[in-house]
């Protein structure tokens, strides 16, 4: 049982960031980020392609590809969605699926469709109390909790962080008030895409590169900010957290590939019952 619950520990931190990403965008541009599956891939490639093409370390390496990803954010932001800024959340939904379609079609041509893997040394794994804990995990936890804590700092003790819970609140009287929407949406993609582009590096340092990664993961990502609270960022990770455990528990009653079903039982009892999640608070429009 508590090799399970560190192992469902660590499953909902490889969902904490993206979904913390996710939420982020819907609070502060209200809609759902249909392609932040496709963009955790892109940001995974990326490091691969410095990582093994240029024999970079892996921590370097992710940091050049999460600067990539952010100018590519940054890119679509400009191109795709701020044209679509004063249309409906179902727009730009469908706006963000092509880019999503056109992000993994561009990484199956560049890339190929076999599975690959970082450039790292293989080590045994660590015994502690009867726990057995991999490499891959420890790294997994101390970079997430480390990325939560900084992200947390921004939100919580910084002039940007007050920037963007008064947009997310209330976009017109933020603008009343002279904070810059612009600056203020282009900061939550840089954030949004950094955060994916690691998470997208960790989850290929627990398994294997695939183009259908980001794809495989995309609905545990939307049950875990759902569960958590779509609108609230804080919540999603608890939601995150949540979704890991319940599915690892989930095992012991269920075959291992059924696990998904869990994550699709869950978001549609909570959109059922409590929409705006267990954590979060009441969605309400200004």
């Amino acid at each position: 049982m508590a090799q399970l619950l560190l192992n469902g520990v660590v499953s909902g931190l490889l969902l904490a960031l993206p979904s913390l990403a996710l939420a982020l965008t819907f609070s502060v541009l209200r809609f759902a980020n249909y392609a932040i599956g496709s963009t955790l891939t892109v940001g995974a490639y990326f490091a691969y392609y410095f990582n093994v093409g240029f024999g970079w370390p892996l921590p370097i390496a992710t940091a050049v590809g999460a600067l990539l990803v952010a100018v590519l954010a940054l890119g679509l932001q400009f191109v795709v969605y701020r044209p679509l800024r004063d249309r409906t959340g179902v727009t730009l939904l469908v706006a963000s699926m092509g880019v999503s379609l056109a992000l993994e079609n561009a990484i199956r041509f560049f890339a190929g469709n076999s599975p690959r893997g970082y450039a790292v040394e293989i080590a045994r794994p660590l015994r502690w109390a009867g726990l057995r804990v991999n490499h891959e995990q420890l790294t997994i936890l101390i970079t997430v909790l480390s990325a939560l804590a900084l992200v947390w700092i921004v939100f919580r003790h910084t002039a940007l962080g007050r920037s963007m819970r008064a947009v997310a609140d209330n976009p017109d009287l933020a603008a009343v008030r002279g904070i810059p929407r612009d600056k203020v949406v282009a900061m939550v993609w840089l954030i949004a895409s950094v955060i994916t582009t690691v998470a997208g590096v960790l989850i290929g340092l627990d398994a294997n590169l695939d183009p259908q990664m980001g794809w495989s993961y995309l609905l545990p990502i939307f049950t875990a900010t759902i569960l958590g609270g779509i609108a609230s960022p804080t919540a999603a990770v608890a939601g995150a957290l949540t979704l890991g455990i319940a599915e690892e528990l989930a095992t012991l009653v269920l075959p291992p590939h059924y696990r998904a079903i869990i994550a699709f039982a869950l978001m549609a009892l909570l959109l059922l019952v409590r929409p705006s999640g267990l954590f979060g608070a009441k969605w309400v429009d200004k």
